[in-house]
């Protein structure tokens, strides 16, 4: 019996090679793939090729002999991470600021949406975003301009400290250890709160409206309306990136920490990004300093794996 039309095509990709597949897929989808073009050439240039020097945390670089004339030492380096007592100093600075973010920073936005998803008036919403939102496109050096300006022995603060409140010496905001850590949390969170809402309202517009007709007919305050129905149903999104965060926990914010350090909080101020910097660049430690960006990125991973395996014994979906 003749074949017929569909048991022939069948037949005939049958006898297509796995290669000829993959090319003849590749021209199908040559328009989507060069607009992927530009974002991965980006990643490979910026991202992957500069990888290739981490070489460096298993030598003793000189600039003077390049990669291939500087003598190998293998985890020299490494070891030097876990015997020197100021990297124990600097790391711990490091994840006790990235746990006071964790619990004061990441859920910041997550309160400001859902305040902004309660209010009824569209005008109102649409401008107390658009104010929230404009710290976000400033740089670090003007936000750290600004905390100094304002908190200055002359600042408007201490003023106001001074005439309302009695204060009879300015307080030394900038310089005093004890403040330190406190103003790096609330710098985080007046500059991105308000970009953080963005993708927490987007998932608050997915909840389901009739949930919520369900929940009043039932007597359900507008609290227990938040708290079975609003968090619940945003809780994937929250997952997902508290499990992002995690895997930068050993990144404090070069440039913020580096503006704010002085000498008089250098003790407690000095993180493992800030610490990079000042031995690579500034004493020229390039190999340990190298070393060191690596041991970053391995606890990144780790953190990142571990925190989506658990997410997924949860019941959430992961990033993976």
């Amino acid at each position: 019996m003749p074949q017929t039309a569909p048991s022939a095509a069948r037949a005939s990709r049958a006898t297509i090679s796995p290669g000829k597949k993959v090319a003849l897929k590749l021209w199908r989808d040559r328009f989507l793939y060069f607009l992927v073009l530009p974002g991965l050439l980006y990643f490979i240039i910026y991202r992957y090729v500069p990888m290739l020097g981490m070489v460096i945390a298993f030598q003793d670089y000189s600039p003077f002999l390049g990669f291939t004339g500087s003598e190998w030492v293998g985890f020299g380096h490494f070891s030097k991470i876990f015997a020197d007592p100021e990297v124990a100093r600097v790391l711990w600075n490091t994840l006790y600021l990235s746990i006071l973010q964790i619990l004061f920073a990441f859920p910041a936005p997550i309160v400001l949406a859902i305040l902004l998803n309660e209010v009824r008036n569209q005008l109102y919403k649409r401008l107390i975003q658009t104010i929230v939102y404009l710290p976000h496109f400033l740089s670090w050096v003007i936000v750290v301009g600004l905390f100094f300006i304002f908190l200055r022995s002359g600042g408007i603060v201490n003023r106001v400290l001074q005439v309302y409140f009695g204060f009879e010496v300015p307080v030394d905001f900038l310089t005093e250890p004890a403040f330190f850590r406190p103003l790096i949390i609330l710098q985080v969170i007046w500059k991105e709160i308000g970009w953080g809402t963005i993708i927490f309202l987007a998932a608050l517009a997915g909840v389901n409206p009739d949930l919520y007709e369900a929940a009043i007919v039932d007597g359900a305050s507008r609290w227990r309306q938040i708290w079975h129905i609003t968090l619940p149903g945003i809780r994937s999104t929250i997952v997902i990136l508290l499990i992002l965060r995690l895997g930068n926990v050993l990144d404090s914010g070069f440039e913020q920490i580096f503006l704010m350090l002085n000498a008089f909080n250098m003790e407690i101020g000095n993180v493992l990004d800030t610490y990079v910097y000042y031995k690579g660049i500034q004493q020229s430690d390039f190999s340990f300093a190298t070393a060191v960006g690596m041991f970053k990125g391995v606890v990144g991973l780790i953190l990142v794996g571990g925190a989506n395996y658990l997410a997924k014994k949860f019941g959430e979906d992961g990033i993976y």
